[in-house]
C-alpha cells in the first residue's frame, strides 16, 4: 500500500495537539506514544505486532544488562544476544529474499521463500532500538524502567518511517523533562512547513522528470536527457529526505522535543568527506559510533583504517535495500573516501572551486547505481551521460522536460545553497526587524497555500525513504 503521509498529517496532526496539550505532562508521553501506535497502524497494520515485540524485547534487553551491573562476561554476552535479535528481525524481513536469491545463484540451487513484504520504518526503529541498548551497555545511559518512555522513543511518529534516526542518549532526558515554549512551538511550525514545501513543491515535481527520464530504455535517451534524468533524482532525493526531516524536527518542537540535524546543505560540499558529514548526518554518526570506532576507527594502522571504511561502508550501502546496487554503492562511497584519507582531500582542496564540480559529478555517478536496478543498467545510463550514441546532445524530450520544469529546477538549485540561513543573519533596526518578522510569516503562509494546491490537484506523492 502507499503510505500518503503528508495528505494523512493534515487529518491527523489536529487531534494530536488536541489531546496533547489538553492534558497534564504525566500523560503527554502516553498521548504521543497512542497516537504514534495509531500512525503506524494506519499506514501499515500487519507489522504494528512487530514493533511492539521490539519494543519489549529491547526493554527486556536494557533492564537485563543494567542489572549485570557488574559481570562484563555477562553484559557483553546479553549485549551480543540483543544486537542479533534485533538485526535478525530487520534481516529476515528486508534480506530474506535477497539472500535466498544469493544461495540460489552461487549454489545452483532452486530454494523459494514466499516474498516477506518490507514493513515500514524497521531499518529506523532498529537502529533506534539498537542505539538505546549499546547506551546501557555502555554506561552512558541508565535502562529505561519506563516501558511507556522507551517505548515513544522507538515509535515516535515525527521521525518514525524516514527519520532522522535519533540517538537514545540525544532524547533520554526529554523523555522525563522538557520545556515549552510558544517560540519553539512557532520555531516548529515554521520549520515543518519549510520542510513540507520541499518535499511537495521541489522534490515531487523533480521526482516526476527523474521517473520520466529513468523509465526511458536507455538506447532512446540522449546525454541531454541522461543529464537532465540524474540531476533531478539528486535534487529530489536531497529535498525529499531532507524535507521529511525538517519536518519531524519541526514537529518535535511543536512537542516540546529537540532533534539533532540531519542535513547541512551537502551539495555546497568540497570533498566526499564533507559530503557525507553534511549527507543524512544522523546515520553516518550512528555507522561511526556504533561501528566505524568499535572497529578501531582511525587509530590503528593505515591498511586496518581503509578495512574499517570499506566494513563500515558496505554495511552503510546494505542497510539502503537488498540489492548489489545499494552494496556497490556504498562500496563506491567507501573507496572514494579512502582515497581522500590518502591524500585525494588534500588534492581537492587545493583545487577550489573545482573540487565542487568533481564532487558533485562523483556524488551523481553514485546516485545513479542507488536509483538503478542492476548494474547492466546503471552503466548504460553512465554511458549516456557521456555519450550522445549518435542521438542529439538534447532531443525532443529533453527540451521538453526542461521547458516545463526550470522554475522548480532553478528553485531547486539556488536553495541547496545556504542563502536562506545568511539572510536569517542579517542585522536590522527596530522598524526593518519588524518587516523582516511579517515578511517571514507572509512567506510562510503563502508556501503553506501553495503545498495544500499542490496536494488538491495532484497524485504524484512519492517518499524515497519509507521503503528503507
Amino acid at each position: 500500500m502507499v503510505f500518503s503521509s503528508v495528505s494523512f498529517l493534515f487529518f491527523f496532526l489536529p487531534l494530536v495537539f488536541a489531546f496533547y496539550f489538553a492534558v497534564p505532562f504525566a500523560y503527554k508521553n502516553s498521548i504521543l506514544l497512542i497516537f504514534s501506535l495509531l500512525f503506524y497502524a494506519w499506514g501499515e497494520p500487519r507489522y504494528i505486532v512487530l514493533m511492539i515485540l521490539s519494543i519489549i524485547l529491547n526493554y527486556g534487553f536494557g533492564i537485563w544488562i543494567d542489572q549485570a551491573e557488574n559481570h562484563r562476561k555477562k553484559r557483553t554476552a546479553i549485549l551480543t544476544l540483543a544486537i542479533a535479535v534485533n538485526i535478525g528481525l530487520l534481516g529476515f524481513f528486508k534480506y530474506a529474499n535477497f539472500l535466498v536469491d544469493v544461495v540460489n545463484q552461487v549454489l545452483q540451487t532452486d530454494f523459494y521463500v514466499t516474498p516477506v513484504p518490507l514493513p515500514l520504518g524497521i531499518s529506523f526503529y532498529t537502529f533506534h532500538a539498537l542505539s538505546y541498548v549499546i547506551d546501557v551497555y555502555r554506561k552512558t545511559e541508565k535502562a529505561q524502567r519506563n516501558l511507556f518512555n522507551l517505548s515513544l522513543y522507538i515509535t515516535f511518529f515525527p521521525q518514525l518511517v524516514a527519520g532522522p534516526i535519533i540517538r537514545y542518549n540525544a532524547v533520554a532526558e526529554q523523555l522525563s523533562k522538557r520545556v515549552f515554549s510558544s517560540i519553539q512551538f512557532a520555531e516548529g511550525i515554521k520549520r515543518f512547513i519549510l520542510g513540507l514545501s520541499k518535499k511537495v513543491l521541489l522534490a515531487n515535481p523533480l521526482g516526476f522528470v527523474a521517473d520520466t527520464v529513468f523509465a526511458t530504455p536507455v538506447m532512446d535517451l540522449s546525454s541531454g536527457g541522461a543529464w537532465i534524468g540524474i540531476i533531478a533524482y539528486t535534487l529530489q532525493i536531497y529535498y525529499d529526505f531532507s524535507g521529511y526531516s525538517d519536518m519531524a524536527i519541526g514537529l518535535g518542537k511543536m512537542f516540546g522535543f529537540e532533534f539533532a540535524e540531519n542535513f547541512n546543505y551537502p551539495y555546497i560540499s568540497k570533498s566526499i568527506s564533507e559530503f557525507w558529514r553534511r549527507w543524512h548526518i544522523s546515520l553516518g554518526s550512528w555507522f561511526r559510533d556504533y561501528v566505524y570506532i568499535p572497529l578501531g576507527g582511525s587509530k590503528v594502522a593505515p591498511w586496518k583504517i581503509y578495512r574499517n571504511l570499506l566494513i563500515v561502508w558496505a554495511l552503510t550501502g546494505f542497510w539502503h535495500g537488498a540489492s548489489w546496487t545499494f552494496i556497490a554503492w556504498g562500496i563506491y562511497y567507501g573507496i572514494l573516501i579512502a582515497l581522500e584519507k590518502a591524500g585525494l582531500e588534500k588534492m581537492l582542496l587545493r583545487i577550489y572551486p573545482l573540487n565542487h564540480v568533481v564532487v558533485l559529478l562523483l556524488v551523481m555517478i553514485g546516485w545513479v547505481f542507488f536509483r538503478a536496478d542492476n548494474f547492466g543498467y546503471a552503466a548504460d545510463f553512465i554511458l549516456a551521460m557521456f555519450h550522445s550514441r549518435g542521438h542529439d546532445i538534447f532531443d525532443s524530450q529533453a527540451l521538453a522536460l526542461l521547458s516545463m520544469n526550470w522554475v522548480p529546477f532553478a528553485i531547486a538549485i539556488i536553495v541547496a545553497a545556504p542563502i536562506y540561513p545568511k539572510l536569517q543573519k542579517w542585522q536590522f533596526g527596530k522598524l526593518m526587524t519588524n518587516v523582516q518578522t511579517g515578511f517571514a510569516l507572509l512567506f510562510h503562509c503563502f508556501l503553506f497555500a501553495e503545498v495544500v494546491l499542490y496536494l488538491v490537484n495532484s497524485t504524484y506523492n512519492p517518499f524515497l525513504y519509507f521503503r528503507f
